[in-house]
């Protein structure tokens, strides 16, 4: 699973109040969520006026097609509206036990590979019952 983050700062040099701030802002997110299917919220400096920071997650299972994902968007940010963007950052977080590249394993073997461990872990459980139970008949004696 890969987690991808874009950071985007907009300068508003025209805007004079927090109503015409949130009114790009609001229009920016909601495109982006429809558009996109990403989550996004402004996320710093929500009393400045003059500046607007958005946040954007995506959510895939290809490093590439996140990537591509928030670089469209940022494209898209910049074009959609007078606001000028002054800063982007892009970060991707993979997570889960496979590499990148690596193929998922097949449903069948993921259910074998549990119920081995599974059966593993009772026949341990068995062992230590038996363990304990020898371990008070010699306290016994």
């Amino acid at each position: 699973m890969v987690v991808g983050v874009l950071r985007i700062v907009l300068a508003l040099p025209f805007n004079d109040s927090l109503k015409g701030k949130r009114s790009v802002v609001r229009r920016i997110v909601e495109r982006a969520r429809e558009r996109f299917h990403v989550a996004a919220a402004e996320v710093e400096d929500l009393d400045a006026h003059r500046r607007a920071v958005l946040g954007f997650a995506v959510v895939s299972n290809d490093r590439r097609h996140a990537t591509s994902i928030l670089d469209q968007l940022a494209e898209f940010v910049a074009t959609a509206t007078e606001a000028e963007v002054v800063e982007r950052r892009m970060e991707l977080s993979s997570y889960g036990p496979r590499a990148v590249g690596e193929s998922a394993p097949r449903r069948g073997a993921a259910q074998r590979a549990l119920e081995a461990r599974r059966a593993d872990t009772e026949a341990r459980a068995g062992e230590v019952a038996a363990e304990a139970g020898d371990s008070e008949d010699d306290d016994g004696e």
